[in-house]
């Protein structure tokens, strides 16, 4: 089935075009009878489907299908494996299909620019270039089978405080380096189906009426072909959304929001040929989404919840293991402490919640694992006081295992979309029953179940071992098992940093803003690129993650091809890589890159490749990563483009941002980027210009000083616009001397 859209734009009316730029239900586009335009289906969907076929509840919160819950993004971000998500992406749109469900309202790509962000656990991490390969992975995987993405939320959407009002006070700069490269990554790579705006504002204009980031940045310049559609209620004054560049409101604001489209063409308000534009892509998503509406197809729930089982075992990170303790012999006297055990918590709440084909706990999947199993709870969820009998029951347990496996972790209520943290500790009780344990039996292995990052101080001291098991989905219990029993080796690593401190993150002084407003201070030094600026003790670094064996790299090559002048410079970075302990394992090769000597503020170093490699016990294998021209640019205000400053770059080589034991200097030739000199060029400018500074030294009178020869004046006035220094009656250089020598620079630097 398809729509003959060209067809359809002249026969529809005015009152039928402006219906279908809102939907017809909570989650339903609306159809046009008389035409054979059907209704489609949407649904959330970042790690699970929550599909209301009816009409839903007056949220849309409530009564969905079962259907596989995975692990959240905070999860299987840790992965660091595009192709798992290729394939959890495939499993997604099988579900869909079989509901007859066209568009899956994920992935969130917004950046962790907080951890107190409340809706972390549904992000993927820190760095904008790991979020980019991922969400392409998930992207990929979903519409390669005929269903829809929704990439969301587009855009500076880093926050839960005041989402639907605040102003997200941003420089360019630091939008198209940290919060837009996502987008434009899978926007240009896997043009998904569609778009969805942010709620809140993006220097004072909201998103869903922001022309630049809809139609120049998103269409014009990345060349998105799809709909944009708002975020669910993020539409305040529907024309100029619709002008801006928003195709689709949800949920309709009916009839209120067709009415006024209505009403401004016929006042020519709104000239009605953009209307056609946004009826258009529309019709283009309904005619590509309408191939699932008469499907009859079923999932394997069971294939799909081993999927489920084994995506989580891959995004499991172990931060710690001395002895080591891990993996536990089956044979192991196994107390397991903590309520989480039995009731498990793997997913976050608010729009992303699934109704799971199954849940299973990691006691149940311990005891069919140990040959041993007791069990205390040890502390109550959602408690912060703690409970001494329980307490005390725990420390019995614990007393004559042969190890501790403590789960502890955060409540649901304490992170979930619609509210942002206020801290990054653990709750109390937890954590009281931790040291109870430990002073009785120092054999702990620490297992953490949390959407985002906690502080750890309290924990470490305690724990042996420590795994961070995230929101692991419905199967994170019998992932646990696992690990921690060694049928699969952690191989996940850290997406996001864990720092000491809340008070040591970057954007700590400037969250959640306030007044209506939240001001981006710390610009592009968010996450790892803040604590590396400022050389900040952390306790685990962004990318770090242990293994039940070891690796070593050697033989780093990078090779240079192409040129910047033509936009082709790219960089071939080989290594070797080799498995030097006694087991299976995967690892990570994360490849950073530094500007040695730049003449903006740049990050310490940048995630710019990766690549994860399976190796058996002993085997040694070569990867290859290759970087483009953007790893070594950055994006100038001045200009207003993408550019590379020409000197020497580091290629970075290691297995976290601060464990890279391979580094190789690069020489990258470069066009110069600096400003054209004018009469408002600082002297420090044009002495920096060889043009210029010749200029200088013929223009000065004879018998005059040459102020460019005198260091100690220079140092002085060497910031000062030459405009201004050419009216100094001390200076050698006057108003038109200065005007004839910037017109010979021009005439110089013109090309011919």
């Amino acid at each position: 089935m398809t729509l003959d859209v060209d067809a359809l734009l002249t026969e529809l009316t005015l009152t039928e075009k402006a219906a279908l730029t809102s939907g017809s239900a909570f989650w339903f586009t609306a159809p046009v009878d008389r035409l054979g335009i059907p209704s489609i289906m949407v649904s959330d969907g970042p790690h699970g489907l929550r599909a209301q076929p009816g009409e839903g509840d007056h949220v849309g919160l409530g009564g969905s299908l079962p259907a596989t819950c995975f692990p959240t993004a905070s999860a299987v971000a840790s992965s660091w494996n595009p192709e798992l998500l290729r394939r959890i992406g495939a499993a997604l749109a099988r579900e869909a299909r079989a509901c007859r469900l066209s568009v899956i309202l994920g992935p969130g790509i917004n950046i962790k620019r907080s951890p107190l962000c409340g809706r972390n656990f549904e992000y993927f991490s820190e760095d904008p270039f790991l979020t980019g390969e991922l969400g392409a992975g998930i992207v990929d995987g979903i519409q390669a089978l005929g269903v829809g993405t929704s990439v969301k939320h587009f855009a500076a959407n880093n926050q839960e405080t005041d989402r639907l009002r605040v102003d997200a006070r941003v420089d360019e700069r630091t939008l198209r380096e940290i919060y837009l490269p996502a987008f434009e990554r899978i926007v240009t790579g896997c043009q998904p189906w569609t778009v969805m705006c942010a709620y809140n504002k993006i220097n004072g204009t909201s998103a869903s009426e922001n022309s630049w980031l809809l139609t120049t940045v998103l269409r014009d310049e990345w060349g998105f072909r799809g709909l944009v559609v708002s975020d669910w209620g993020a539409v305040y004054h529907r024309v100029p959304a619709l002008q801006a560049g928003l195709d689709l409101e949800m949920p309709p604001n009916l009839p209120r929001s067709p009415a006024r489209i209505v009403a401004a063409v016929e006042s020519g308000d709104l000239v009605e040929s953009v209307l056609d534009d946004r009826v258009r892509a529309v019709l283009d998503l309904v005619g590509k989404g309408m191939g699932v509406l008469d499907l009859d197809e079923e999932f394997d729930r069971d294939d799909h919840h081993r999927l489920a089982r084994a995506a989580a075992a891959e995004s499991i990170v172990l931060l710690k293991n001395s002895g080591p303790i891990l993996p536990l012999a089956a044979s192991t006297r196994v107390a397991v402490i903590g309520e989480f055990a039995r009731t498990p918590r793997f997913q976050g709440a608010g729009s992303s919640q699934v109704n799971p084909t199954r849940a299973e706990n990691a006691l149940d999947e311990l005891t069919a694992v140990f040959a041993q199993v007791t069990f205390a709870a040890g502390y109550g969820i959602g408690e912060t006081v703690a409970d001494e009998e329980l307490r005390a029951e725990a420390a019995r347990a614990a007393v004559d295992a042969d190890a501790v496996v403590m789960f502890i972790g955060l409540p649901g209520a304490d992170e979930s979309e619609g509210f942002d943290r206020t801290h990054l500790d653990l709750p109390a009780n937890q954590l009281s029953a931790l040291a109870a344990v430990a002073a009785v039996n120092p054999a702990v292995v620490v297992v953490l179940v949390n959407g985002s990052a906690v502080v750890l101080g309290e924990v470490l001291p305690h724990a042996t071992a420590l795994v961070e098991a995230w929101l692991g989905g419905q199967a994170a219990g019998g992932a646990i098992a696992d690990v921690l029993s060694g049928s699969v080796n952690p191989s996940g690593r850290l997406a996001e940093t864990i720092p000491n401190r809340l008070a040591d993150n970057s954007s700590f002084l400037n969250f959640p803003g306030d007044s209506g407003a939240v001001r981006y201070g710390e610009g592009v030094f968010v996450g790892y690129r803040g604590f590396d600026a400022t050389a900040t003790d952390v306790a685990f670094p962004f990318g770090f993650g242990l293994s039940y064996t070891t690796f070593e790299f050697a033989d780093l090559v990078v090779t240079l091809s192409g040129s910047v002048a033509d936009g082709t410079l790219a960089a071939d970075v080989a290594v070797t890589v080799t498995n030097t302990g006694p087991v299976a394992g995967a690892e990570v090769v994360q490849v950073y890159v530094r500007d040695i000597a730049a003449s903006v503020a740049r990050p310490v170093r940048e995630l710019k490749g990766f690549a994860k490699v399976s190796l058996a016990a002993g085997e040694s294998r070569s990867v290859s990563v290759t970087l483009g021209q953007r790893a070594f640019s950055f994006w100038s205000e001045l200009l207003d483009r993408w550019v590379v400053e020409a000197g020497r770059f580091a290629v970075e080589v290691g297995r976290s941002s601060r464990d890279l034991p391979l580094v190789e200097v690069v020489e990258v030739a470069a066009p110069s980027i600096a400003a054209p000199i004018t009469a408002g060029s600082t002297l420090h400018e044009w002495m920096a210009d060889p043009v210029a500074l010749e200029l200088i030294r013929e223009a000065v009178a004879a018998g005059q000083p040459d102020p460019t020869r005198d260091p100690e004046l220079v140092s002085v006035i060497g910031t000062m616009p030459m405009s201004t220094l050419a009216g100094f009656s001390a200076m050698s250089l006057d108003h038109d001397t200065l005007e004839r020598a910037v017109s010979r620079w021009t005439e110089q630097a013109t090309p011919r």
